[in-house]
């Protein structure tokens, strides 16, 4: 019985926080969804395509159901699965993601959670793993970059969150935003010369 609950609250919020990863891309043009928000390049598009691929290979490879999806072996990992070349379009990307949604929420709803798996990219002793372990994995890796993406959004239009739907403010009031930044701002000037 709650194996049956974990699963469905894991699965559950994995779902979630899916869309909200789509989500961040939503009204964007292209040079936004693609462009390096960070030094090391971060960028929306990126993430995305970056969590498929993560996706793909925990629920496809690790389970010996792989992935329907062309993928390069995992040994040859070389950082392209983190942005998006020119010629890879937006839907592309998108519809890769939805695929291996449903690829994963296939492994995900057919096994139990104590299905073995292999991850081989992991060391041992942790190599062979289970369903529950790897749901919860991806899920971590999940939230984790749509928190990124969050961030990112936020630079570039001052736009958080789940989801649009609960978003009630058409405008952003960038003076109440500059006085509430200059607040933090004070403090953390005000703490530094405390403790210094």
């Amino acid at each position: 019985m709650i194996d049956d609950f974990a699963k469905d609250h894991l699965h559950g919020r994995l779902r979630r926080d899916r869309e909200a990863l789509l989500w961040k891309l939503d009204g964007l043009s292209e040079y936004d969804a693609r462009r390096p928000s960070t030094a090391t390049g971060t960028n929306l598009l990126g993430l995305v395509k970056h969590v498929a691929t993560v996706e793909a290979r925990y629920f496809g490879e690790v389970f010996d159901r792989p992935s329907p999806e062309p993928l390069p072996r995992w040994q040859d990992h070389d950082g392209s699965d983190l942005w998006a070349t020119e010629v890879e379009t937006r839907d592309q990307i998108v519809g890769f993601y939805r695929r291996t949604w449903e690829h994963s929420d296939a492994t995900i709803n057919e096994l139990p959670l104590d299905a073995p798996g292999h991850v081989p990219w992991w060391p041992e002793p942790y190599a062979d793993t289970n369903l529950f372990a790897v749901i919860v994995h991806v899920l971590g890796e999940s939230v984790r970059h749509a928190g990124h993406a969050d961030i990112l959004r936020e630079g570039i239009d001052g736009r958080t969150g789940l989801r649009a739907a609960p978003e009630k403010r058409t405008e952003i009031d960038e003076e109440a935003r500059a006085a509430y930044r200059a607040k933090i701002e004070r403090a953390a000037r005000s703490a530094a010369r405390i403790r210094t």
